[in-house]
């Protein structure tokens, strides 16, 4: 329930997982997420948001319409009925912040988390209840695959005004424990071409969209579907670099071409294969969603040797201390075999940091109230 100070004030936060399609798209939740507190209070005077630390326009589009079908859900069960809504706060304004514990806007589905986040908590302050997954894709069509943990499919569905185009989860985070993810932060930059815009122009342009829409991932889905139940790691990672390859075709098929991988994504492709090659079999995979940062799979026995070998091919600076975040990975040696077999030109500062990540929940509420990104007068604590 709500944290509500005095009835001045209530409060909620929640986080919400990162998304990254495996085949595009369907989706694998990380535990890299963004966290979101909403406050309503009749003491507000207009609804307004903060964005990792800055205040942004909370009249742009995509917000209002999360906000208004949101506060419409939340006006339907009061005529229903329902005895649990707080009719009071229906006609107050909200204040929000979010913060993302990895980069915005570079290519990792921040605004799907970022969404998914924002509808969640919206419907925890406001007692909205039941399949969000519609009104998420108001703000990021990718976001209702974050409404669910672990490997999540979205479906399209037939109806003309979308309402049977929801996400659908195919096995939660605890299916596969030895997957493991590891994103190789290239760039933390902004990218030039955002998704949406990006994608409106490949349907417009693009002859291989349409192929690969109708002929080639609706059989792929099958098979990646099948590979996550088995836990088929060869499958699974062969079909997901096909389809990252693809995927990346089609933007070059664009016209203008997007061009969203750079050198060093390149360089990362080339040592996934070159290290694949040297085992004779498939132990890593990467893909690239709208961005040059890699997203790697592999199985846990293989972690602490990729993350060696990224280290040793894409050397950190010599204050490299943050080099490795998140899960922890022990060291470990390569032998010279191995690094003659791949035989690349180490790349310096090539790859900003890795992540060490793996699958996670779905949208939760945040239980204690001192991880609230909103302070007592509604305002972003200066940590947030």
């Amino acid at each position: 329930m709500p944290e509500d100070s005095g009835k001045e004030l209530t409060m909620v936060t929640c986080s919400a997982p990162v998304n990254i399609a495996v085949i595009k798209y369907c989706e694998y939740r990380m535990i890299l997420k963004t966290t979101t507190t909403v406050a309503c209070s009749r003491l507000f005077q207009e609804d307004r948001i903060w964005l990792n630390g800055k205040e942004e326009d909370i009249t742009q589009p995509r917000l209002q319409s999360c906000l208004r079908e949101i506060r419409r859900l939340a006006r339907k069960r009061r005529s229903d009925g329902e005895a649990d809504v707080d009719t009071a706060g229906l006609s107050h304004k909200v204040h929000i912040c979010s913060v993302n514990n990895f980069p915005t806007a570079a290519g990792l589905a921040s605004s799907a988390a970022g969404y998914a986040c924002l509808v969640y908590t919206l419907s925890r302050v406001m007692g909205v209840e039941g399949e969000l997954s519609v009104v998420s894709r108001q703000g990021s069509g990718s976001a209702c695959r974050s409404m669910h943990g672990g490997f999540v499919q979205w479906i399209m569905g037939q109806q003309g005004d979308g309402k049977d185009s929801l996400a659908q989860q195919v096995e939660p985070e605890t299916h596969w424990p030895e997957l493991r993810v590891l994103v190789l932060v290239v760039s933390a930059e902004r990218k030039p071409v955002g998704s949406t815009s990006g994608m409106q122009t490949s349907v417009e342009t693009s002859i291989l969209l349409k192929h690969r829409a109708d002929s080639v991932v609706p059989a792929r889905m099958k098979e990646m579907i099948e590979a996550v139940h088995k836990r088929d790691f060869t499958a699974f990672a062969e079909l997901t670099m096909k389809d990252s390859n693809q995927f990346h075709a089609t933007c070059l098929d664009t016209y203008p071409p997007i061009f969203y991988l750079n050198d060093v994504s390149r360089c990362v492709i080339n040592l996934v294969h070159r290290y694949n090659r040297h085992y004779r079999e498939t132990k890593v995979a990467y893909t690239f969603d709208a961005g040059p940062n890699a997203v790697i799979y592999t199985l846990q026995q293989n972690v602490e040797e990729f993350v060696q070998v990224v280290k040793h091919f894409f050397p950190p600076e010599t204050n490299g201390g943050q080099f490795l975040k998140g899960l922890p990975v022990a060291p470990t040696t390569l032998s010279e075999e191995l690094k003659q077999a791949i035989g690349m030109e180490p790349m310096v500062k090539g790859i900003c940091y890795i992540i060490s990540t793996k699958a996670g929940p779905g949208p939760r509420v945040v239980e204690d109230p001192s991880e609230h990104l909103l302070g007592s007068d509604g305002l972003p604590k200066e940590s947030a």
